[in-house]
């Protein structure tokens, strides 16, 4: 059912935790499967992300998801991150079954807030 990419970031996920001194948090959370998520970026110098780690309750798909999506934005910039869309994890995992892909959207999803946090943070700081 799960491509052997899902199997080992669900088996040994990469990224877990919460980064110390964040600058943005996203929280997201399925009302549909009971899948909760929550990402932490450090942005650094040219607002690239220097760290990411996620902690996520949820299934083997939502796991998986969260961990490649931590894989895939590490060294990008805030804009490159925010290009990311659920495919884009999806397809990096090997694909999921059709039922699982709401996971990817999760993953794509808690990135995004917790980039638009980091924006906010920002502003509020040049404020």
């Amino acid at each position: 059912m799960y491509s052997e990419k899902v199997m080992d970031h669900f088996k040994n996920p990469r990224n877990v935790g919460e980064v110390k001194d964040y600058h943005g948090k996203g929280e997201m959370g399925s009302t549909r499967c009971g899948d909760t998520m929550v990402l932490t970026i450090k942005v650094g110098e040219g607002e690239v992300i220097e760290d990411v780690k996620f902690q996520t309750f949820g299934c083997a798909a939502a796991i998986a998801s969260s961990s490649m999506m931590t894989e895939m934005v590490l060294g990008k910039t805030i804009q490159e991150a925010l290009a990311m869309t659920n495919n884009h994890v999806a397809e990096a995992l090997g694909g999921l079954p059709a039922p699982k892909m709401h996971c990817s959207n999760l993953a794509a999803d808690a990135l995004h807030k917790a980039i638009e946090d980091y924006l906010k943070r920002k502003e509020a700081a040049a404020s």
